[in-house]
């Protein structure tokens, strides 16, 4: 064999599911994050409550939790692989069908299935990069989750601009067209890769029947508490501060705060990229980073414009920082065959976790009147991360 020719034939492999990576964290957020800027004409064209949009934004969230579980079912069931692509197969479908009518009904119904399909997908990244980077993990997830946060980052940017003059104007069209990068994803999955090449550098898999979390397990909360508190204290940044700024006279600077909140968390997962391997499992980032992030929340008292909007693009950045490295904990921590269930505990606890704190948050506002109350509900959560980075146990030999 020609070992000359093996080498590159092996860097190119590496880069392909590299690539594969990168944009199926991408499709994890780009059907979600489609919403958002059609949300005026959706309410118009349908005549929902507030209280219904509401619903519509928080509910995919919800069930990227609460169906992770039966995601690690499927893992176990039929590999990685293979939930991957029949997962976006499925939220492709889901996705593109919203609009159909149009109608309430379809649109909330097709939505709940949308947010299980990416609930069954999500833990099969973490256990694709244990099956096809068990030597770089790290490095691996902090690939997807770049884009993660680039698929949450896209589709605000340029749906109104360029997606819906393209469908001349139509929500539903618009909704559609952001389902195909999805569906191109699975098929590319499907193509370029087979069960060998997933598994084949991963110890043997456990027996199928193993893919409930183990509750009993610290390390199952412990990652849920991670990644649950940085997403509570986002969450509650995104809904709070457009509102607290109204509150406090200085509604010219919502769209520049939100704005440097999402924006902070680019750069913050390309610096990962550089230092997650070096950082591995160490526990200072997962204690210092949570409150820097709340520190950052500081800024909205300044009486400064810039020194808003820079303190919550350092939320932004240094949530992002714990987010990523806390997606990269399942293939360090876990046994090859126990990635998903460890990732789908994790996933389960932080998103109930994350969704239930900006509710409690809104809840303190009203009853103390008080609007910077809103955000000390987040800020808590941050100091739950700290505390859980305090008790993780790194591990010396990744």
């Amino acid at each position: 064999m020609d070992v000359a020719a093996v080498k590159p034939a092996a860097t190119r492999s590496r880069m392909l599911r590299l690539a594969l990576l990168w944009l199926a964290g991408a499709d994890l957020r780009l059907t979600l994050l489609a919403v958002p800027p059609l949300l005026p004409l959706i309410h118009h064209d349908l005549a929902l409550s507030e209280k219904a949009i509401g619903a519509l934004s928080g509910l995919p969230i919800l069930l990227l939790g609460v169906a992770a579980i039966p995601g690690s079912l499927v893992i176990a069931r039929i590999g990685a692989r293979r939930t991957a692509v029949a997962g976006f197969l499925f939220v492709a479908a889901t996705a593109a069908a919203r609009g159909i009518g149009p109608s309430a009904l379809t649109l909330f119904g097709m939505t709940m299935l949308m947010g299980a399909g990416l609930a069954v997908v999500q833990p099969a990244l973490p256990t694709l990069v244990a099956e096809w980077f068990p030597d770089k993990p790290g490095f691996a997830t902090a690939v997807y989750a770049n884009g993660l946060l680039i698929g949450e980052a896209v589709p605000a940017a340029v749906t109104l601009p360029l997606v819906l003059p393209l469908v001349g104007s139509s929500w539903p069209a618009a909704l559609a067209v952001w389902s195909l990068p999805v569906a191109a994803t699975a098929l590319i999955l499907l193509g370029m890769t087979t069960p060998r090449q997933a598994a084949g550098s991963a110890a043997p898999r456990r027996s199928p029947a193993r893919w409930w979390p183990d509750w009993k397990s610290p390390l199952t909360w412990q990652l849920g508490f991670l990644m649950g508190g940085t997403g509570g204290l986002y969450f509650s940044a995104n809904a709070f501060i457009a509102d607290y700024l109204h509150a406090i006279g200085r509604p010219e600077l919502v769209s520049a705060a939100l704005a440097a909140l999402n924006a902070g968390q680019l750069p913050s997962s390309f610096l990962v990229l550089f230092l997650v391997r070096r950082l591995g499992t160490s526990r200072l980032p997962f204690v210092i980073m949570p409150l820097l992030a709340t520190a950052g929340l500081g800024g909205l008292f300044a009486p400064a414009d810039w020194a808003i909007v820079f303190g919550v693009f350092a939320t932004g950045f240094f949530g992002a920082f714990v987010l990523i490295l806390s997606l990269a904990l399942p293939p360090q921590l876990a046994a090859p065959g126990d990635v998903h269930r460890l990732s789908a505990g994790m996933f389960a606890i932080g998103y109930v976790l994350s969704c239930a704190i900006p509710p409690i948050g809104g809840a303190l506002w009203d009853l103390t009147h008080i609007p910077v109350a809103a955000f000390a509900v987040g800020a808590a959560s941050s100091l739950i991360v700290s505390v859980a980075g305090l008790t993780l146990r790194p591990n010396p030999s990744q």
